[in-house]
Formats: C-alpha cells, structure tokens, sequence
C-alpha cells in the first residue's frame, strides 16, 4: 500500500510542478459507472450494474500544442450481482451484491484539436490509482485489496472551453478481491473494470 500511495503522490506532484509553464483550470466531474466484473472461475453468473463517481478535478495545459494533463480525487462506487452456488447436497443458488467503494485518484495525458470556434476533441490515457473506503458486505466472506491500480482509455469533447463530455474504459490491473480465508470460495478472485461517462464542468 504504502509503494501505490508514494507513486499517487509522485504522479500529482508532477502535476503540479508543470504549472510554473502552463495553464491550470479547476472544475468538478461527475459520471456513471458500468461494472464489468470477471472472476477466475466458473461458479458465478453476474450481471453489471450501475455505480458513479464524482469529485474535483484539474487540468494543465502543457507548453505542446494540443498536450495537457488531468488529474482528479474522485469518490468512486461500483457494484455487480453474482449468483453464488451454496450447499453440498442439495445445491441453493442465491443472488448477492458485491458492492466496491474506493477513493480513486485517476491522471490522464490528453492530446485534443479543435472542431470549430467552440469545440475540441480529445483522447486521453493513464494511470488510475484506488483506495479502498468500506468493507460492508454481511452476506458473503469478500474482501477487496486495500489498493489497486487500472488504466484509463477514452475520448471526449470540450465545449466552450468549459464544459466537457466523456467516455472510457477503466481496466484493472491484477485481481481487486478475493473470498476470504472462511469462505467455500477461497481463493477465487476478481478483476473489476467499468464503463465511465463522465461530465465536466471547468470553472
């Protein structure tokens, strides 16, 4: 935990350090969250589901034409419904709701170019660092990481340099659960990855 937090605080005081030649603008995003969530085994059937993420945000203009960088402290939830197989001889298959609640800390390398006088369009990709916030699921023996890492891909759209319009992908890197050592389970573990749509507002 300790080496994800040093490279978070790393990736943000390289943000900062790049303000001395460029521009920084703060804003608030906010956005929707569609878990996509893989197990290494066969014993679950799971649905996605919704979640979302909101918190602020800044961006810096770097000296480059067209380059700048992002970075955010979001408040981020997301969830899934897995049908678990219980029993030994006469097998129950119940529905639970694995819920995953982090503090994510996303920086993102943009390169945008413009469409016209009052829009711009822009791809962007990075580093995704995740705190986990709460463990508060009764039913079922899950625990998750304390911290994970996962990378962001997308594209957007600015509008009237102020407004901004999103869309990505948020794929983990390595497992960010488990069942616990109590559990029928154990050693099965997760990937969690989301569709995220996002909004911007940068004042």
């Amino acid at each position: 935990m300790k080496k994800l937090i040093t490279m978070a605080f790393t990736a943000l005081m390289m943000l900062s350090a790049t303000t001395v030649q460029a521009q920084i603008k703060f804003g608030v995003k906010g956005g929707l969250n569609v878990t996509n969530m893989s197990f290494d085994k066969s014993v679950f059937e799971k649905s996605n589901q919704a979640g979302f993420y909101l918190g602020p945000t800044a961006k810096i203009s770097l000296p480059l034409v067209g380059l700048s960088v992002d970075g955010a402290i979001l408040y981020d939830q997301r969830s899934a419904t897995i049908t678990v197989d219980k029993g030994n001889e006469q097998i129950i298959r119940e529905e639970e709701t694995v819920k995953q609640k982090q503090l994510a800390i996303p920086v993102n390398l943009r390169y945008s170019f413009g469409i016209g006088d009052a829009a711009s369009v822009f791809f962007f990709a990075g580093p995704q660092f995740g705190f986990n916030l709460a463990d508060d699921m009764k039913d079922i023996d899950w625990e998750w990481k304390n911290t994970n890492l996962s990378i962001n891909l997308g594209v957007g759209i600015m509008a009237l340099n102020h407004l901004e319009a999103s869309i990505d992908y948020n794929f983990g890197c390595g497992h960010t659960g488990e069942f616990s050592a109590s559990s029928l389970y154990k050693g099965v573990k997760s990937r969690s990855g989301a569709f995220q749509i996002g909004l911007a507002y940068y004042f």
